[in-house]
């Protein structure tokens, strides 16, 4: 018989705060182990940094001169595994450095790309060689002063995408997900922790207990932990803004631009949505308020000053037809330049009264898979789990593609769904995959898609998004879950806000389709 006074069994093993790119990826391994997880989320899933990043999966050429060599080489083996995981939402992309004589000797760069090139056990993407800019396509956009370069591999990514299909993966192995609903307290007793909370939907303050808690919450890291009255911080973070801007399409060819500048920082050009280009990224320190950040006019002026001096045609701030700011929660190495703090992470487990809580500090998203295997792991003992690490061989949702051969897997979409615009498919196999599948259920024509709210968007693809991903305002879906904001008319938003308002109604972690 149980002790009389024995107390009952906490509702979860583990709760997550923070739906983000680190919580998710802990969310999605910890479930995957067979834990009962949480996972809260006080606004939408990457709705702040982890949408925000320059949208790279890299092992980020210039930390070796920071002398960030594990970085690098756990960076470039993750690129890979990222990359056979999820090959509709990332993708390869060759990188044009051209060479400034004013900065970098060219034996610098070229020691640079060859330990790029190798301690990463590079497998699937072409190593770096020479390029003649003046034949080179490439070369065409530039001014004519810049006659050589470098050419190298990294890849893209669909940052919002990636931590929602992280998400999906959680939930669909039990992970209770709760987005829109904030952590208000954290009380710790003896084995383990009431986890306070607050819902947008409705009268929905509640409490649950739990095991262990990570905090996961990025920029709020600090404040989070300061909820429990115990805490006493041993570490700090350093909140550096990194902003980006959009502007019309700068060059015709596939290849990404990374430039020099004087400053020692790097700028990236990025064919962006087909009709675009993507610039930045900034390095400003910040204060204590990190979700009410945007660009500034210095930024921009940063920027387009940057990228102009490398580029035959001048970028003028008028052209920006978008921007986005984000804020790293970067660990706090001492560093004097924002730009030189250190993008490793830091786990710190605070295991008082046998009620463990892991907070996480400073991450990059290429890094973000192996951070929640080593987070998962220093909670094994704490949660009396003895589960193997598992996601480095499991696709995430939509991944599932034979042979990760994207191009192959629209051929045959293109035969199965004959009905289907073009344009219309692409856009949904890059975005979902083989959920492409439970996107299009039994339609059989474009007007079974539904209403046609502009552009590429459907009626059936902003049920999907509702009923499988969370998203629950206009802005969800056109600007994380998806970019179909810079490609539909003005008062979309609205449209589709009147949609989800009409059809659907919501509760914690819930949704429900109202009946006509």
């Amino acid at each position: 018989m149980p002790a009389q006074n024995a107390q009952p069994a906490p509702d979860y093993d583990l709760v997550i705060i923070g739906g983000g790119i680190n919580g998710a990826g802990i969310a999605r391994d910890a479930s995957g182990r067979g834990l009962k997880v949480l996972l809260l989320e006080k606004d939408d899933l990457a709705e702040h940094t982890s949408s925000a990043s320059t949208k790279l999966i890299h092992g980020g050429l210039r930390y070796l001169e920071h002398y960030d060599f594990m970085l690098v080489r756990h960076a470039l083996q993750e690129r890979e595994v990222l990359l056979r995981a999820a090959p509709h939402i990332i993708w390869p992309l060759r990188f044009v450095l051209p060479h400034h004589k004013a900065l970098r000797p060219k034996w610098l760069i070229r020691l640079g790309l060859f330990l790029y090139d190798h301690i990463g056990g590079r497998k699937m993407l072409p190593a770096s060689h020479s390029l003649d800019l003046s034949s080179h396509v490439s070369g065409k956009a530039l001014k004519k002063e810049f006659k050589s370069g470098f050419e190298y591999s990294d890849c893209w990514v669909q940052d919002a995408r990636l931590v929602t299909l992280n998400i999906m993966d959680a939930a669909e192995r039990g992970c209770d997900v709760r987005t829109r609903c904030e952590c208000t307290d954290l009380v710790r007793h003896e084995g383990q922790w009431d986890v306070h909370m607050r819902s947008e939907f409705g009268d929905n303050n509640s409490i649950v207990s739990t095991r262990a808690v990570v905090n996961a919450s990025g920029p709020w890291v600090e404040a989070t932990l300061d909820l429990d009255e115990e805490h006493d911080a041993k570490h700090g973070v350093r909140l550096v803004k990194g902003s980006h801007i959009i502007v019309p399409k700068l060059f015709d060819h596939p290849y990404t631009y990374i430039f020099q500048n004087a400053d020692n920082r790097v700028l990236f050009a990025v064919p962006y949505e087909q009709d675009y280009t993507l610039l930045g990224t900034t390095d400003v320190e910040v204060g204590d308020e990190p979700g009410k950040q945007s660009i500034d006019a210095d930024e921009i002026a940063y920027i387009c000053d940057s990228v102009s001096e490398y580029f035959e045609k001048p970028i003028d701030p008028a052209s920006v037809v978008w921007s986005y700011s984000g804020v790293r929660p970067l660990y706090d190495d001492a560093s004097e330049n924002a730009s030189k703090v250190t993008r490793d992470y830091k786990l710190d487990l605070d295991e008082r009264k046998n009620a463990a809580v892991l907070s996480v500090y400073g991450g990059k998203i290429t890094t973000y898979r192996k951070l929640a295997e080593q987070a998962v792991d220093m909670l094994q003992e704490t949660l009396a789990s003895t589960a193997k690490t598992w996601t480095a061989d499991v696709p995430l949702p939509g991944g599932d593609i034979p042979n990760a051969d994207f191009d192959a897997f629209v051929d045959a979409l293109k035969s199965q769904y004959r009905w289907l615009d073009e344009n219309v498919l692409f856009d949904y196999a890059r975005n979902y995959g083989t959920r492409i599948h439970t996107l299009l259920g039994e339609s059989k024509s474009m007007s079974d898609l539904g209403q046609h709210f502009s552009g590429p968007l459907y009626q059936s693809e902003i049920d999907y998004l509702v009923k499988h991903e969370w998203a629950r305002t206009s802005e969800d879906i056109l600007w994380r879950r998806s970019k179909k904001g810079l490609h539909t008319e003005a008062g979309t938003a609205e449209k589709v806000q009147a949609y989800i308002n009409e059809h659907y109604s919501f509760d914690a972690g819930h949704v429900n389709k109202k009946v006509s």
